[in-house]
């Protein structure tokens, strides 16, 4: 397990350092696109020690937002209007509030523990009070 996790931190790094892919757009560069990208992953791979039973209820739902937080802020940055970029900007953070309610009930229900969640919880917080300065008038 502990080498399995060295080799996710290092394919981790190797992402970031691709990050934003092909067309390396200014957004890519921001904290909160790299915060919401590890997001991404560690969802992932928390999702990944719950029961089979959860594969398509939970562990779909989170995953699914994790994704829904990193791509609704590329999108929302690639936007010409500040309205509409706050609007993605809203969508994204609602997900994000979204996955930080399902890990409380997948810790609830004894999936994983909270001292397992802290450094999904440290960016979750991060991504969070970015997302929400990013929204304000």
């Amino acid at each position: 397990m502990a080498n399995q996790l060295v080799n996710l931190m290092s394919i981790n790094i190797l992402i970031i350092k691709l990050i934003g892919m092909f067309l390396q757009l200014a957004h890519t560069k921001l904290d909160v696109y790299r915060f919401s990208h590890q997001l991404a992953l560690e969802c992932y791979q928390i999702t990944n020690r719950f029961p089979n039973e959860e594969k398509f209820a939970l562990v779909q739902q989170i995953r699914r937002a994790a994704i829904s937080v990193h791509l609704n802020l590329a999108e929302g940055c690639s936007r010409k209007s500040e309205a509409e970029r706050k609007r993605f900007y809203e969508i994204s953070r609602g997900s994000l509030i979204e996955i930080d309610t399902a890990i409380g009930v997948a810790c609830d229900l004894g999936y994983v523990s909270f001292d397992e969640l802290k450094r999904l919880g440290e960016t979750i917080v991060k991504t969070f009070k970015i997302l929400s300065g990013m929204i304000k008038p």
